[in-house]
């Protein structure tokens, strides 16, 4: 089928590729700022294939049978407890930080839509593009549904790595949740094609899952209840103990069990770099609590705590020394002057 997306007329090929290709899309100011930008050395596991994980082929066949279970499951995810809340707050905060005021504006991945509200500016066209028809039916009604924001997503059914859609033509692009740990290889061409439909002096808003997750070991030692009350306290009080303490890693199903490959932050980088793109923010997803949902519960009641801990989370986030270890990681790129020149050429 066809669609007029962005001004002309982009081909739909999910259906006629279905049995052809084999690269599913979806299952997603000073030394601090240059901590930032840092980009750790590469994880020795990121990225390395498993003989025994499913395959591209199957994880797309399962992305595309998508039921309603599993949409409603989807938008749970981030909502009915105070840890899903916190995920959701921390992404919708990176969000906020990097929205960009343009026409148009893409979401590949978008599931059933949970953060396509905040992609793109109040007046902005937003693009969805998706495997699953159930998907993108639920993506077009959720907020309007529960949230009350008026607009109407474009749904076009396809390929986040075969983009129907006119190269250059964005001005905001993201690819949430784990779309990258599906991407086809090589990555860094998969990773280029996705950030060619980015306009000029675009920002390119991603997630990866490099590891299974870490925690803060002083916050992990103390009961629930006085960590809720530790975090009425100045950030400035909390942050520095949590820092000397360090961290530990947290046990978590293997990406083999899940059908995709874990992606670094210098994944990115080394992948992006070359066309001109530079990070702006790279930050881990609640490196200190995010794996403690009962010393999360006990902090949600009180909205200074609460606040607080956002503030620490993100804090922590930003370091390079996070990023390797951590479930989840936002990351944002923006197209650099040398690439906008090359353009206009």
């Amino acid at each position: 089928m066809y669609r007029p997306v962005n001004g002309r007329l982009g081909y739909i090929r999910a259906r006629a590729q279905a049995g052809t290709d084999s690269s599913p899309s979806r299952p997603g100011g000073g030394k601090r700022e240059r901590d930032a930008r840092a980009v750790p050395p590469r994880s020795s596991d990121a990225g390395r294939a498993d003989p025994t994980a499913p395959t591209a082929e199957q994880a797309r066949k399962r992305f595309r049978a998508v039921d309603s279970y599993r949409a409603d499951r989807e938008w749970n995810r981030y909502e009915g407890t105070p840890q899903r809340d916190l995920f959701r707050e921390i992404r919708e905060r990176f969000l906020d930080r990097h929205r960009v005021d343009a026409p148009w504006a893409l979401e590949i991945g978008p599931g059933p839509g949970r953060f396509t509200h905040r992609i793109g500016a109040n007046g902005s066209r937003r693009v969805l593009i998706d495997l699953s028809d159930v998907m993108l039916r639920r993506a077009c009604s959720a907020h309007s549904d529960r949230t009350g924001e008026r607009f109407s997503p474009d749904p076009v059914r396809g390929d986040g790595f075969r983009l129907p859609v006119r190269s250059g033509a964005f001005g905001e692009v993201t690819a949430l949740g784990n779309v990258l740990g599906f991407a086809p290889e090589p990555f860094a061409r998969s990773l280029q094609l996705l950030a060619g439909s980015a306009a000029p002096g675009a920002k390119l808003l991603l997630e990866i899952m490099p590891g299974t997750g870490e925690r803060s070991r002083y916050l992990a030692r103390l009961p629930p209840r006085a960590v809720g009350r530790l975090l009425r306290s100045p950030v400035g009080a909390v942050r520095p103990r949590i820092e000397r303490e360090g961290f530990a890693p947290v046990d978590g199903r293997a990406a083999k069990d899940h059908g995709f490959r874990r992606r670094t932050v210098a994944d990115l980088v080394r992948a992006l770099s070359p066309s001109g793109w530079a990070m702006r923010e790279a930050i881990a997803v609640a490196p200190a609590l995010g794996s403690d949902p009962d010393r999360i519960a006990e902090v949600r009641p009180n909205p200074s705590a609460w606040n607080h801990l956002l503030e620490i989370e993100e804090g922590l986030g930003r370091l390079p020394e996070r990023w390797e270890r951590c479930a989840a990681v936002m990351v944002a790129f923006e197209l650099g002057p040398a690439a906008m020149r090359s353009f206009a050429r």
